[in-house]
């Protein structure tokens, strides 16, 4: 059973739309986690191709693929998200101006005050 934080954390990635990334730090500050990036990466690291959690769409504050997490090995993250529209430069780096998603207040307090 997952605790309630790694809890909030799938339920949020599970909102992310296609051809849309989060950081994990900002999902660690939207969960009032500030400092607790790496707890993110833990709950996504913890995650069984069943729990069905696009965990491709998250990335780093860079812009860049984390390298460790891969559920399966048909493709790697940022082929999963070019796949979706996402698009990389020569360096691996996408452009989060473009391509981070900010959900919606009420959906973060629905999370909050739900899971």
């Amino acid at each position: 059973m997952a605790s309630p934080f790694y809890a909030q954390v799938y339920a949020l990635v599970r909102q992310i739309p296609p051809g849309k990334v989060m950081t994990y730090g900002q999902i660690a500050w939207l969960l009032d986690k500030p400092q607790g990036a790496r707890a993110v990466g833990w709950a996504l690291h913890q995650l069984t191709p069943e729990m069905d959690v696009p965990w491709q769409r998250v990335i780093n504050a860079q812009g860049k693929c984390s390298t460790f997490l891969q559920l399966s090995s048909d493709y790697t993250q940022q082929e999963r998200l070019e796949r979706e529209g996402v698009l990389f430069d020569e360096k691996g780096v996408t452009d989060l101006q473009q391509y981070q998603w900010h959900p919606p207040n009420a959906l973060i307090d629905a999370i909050l005050n739900n899971v």
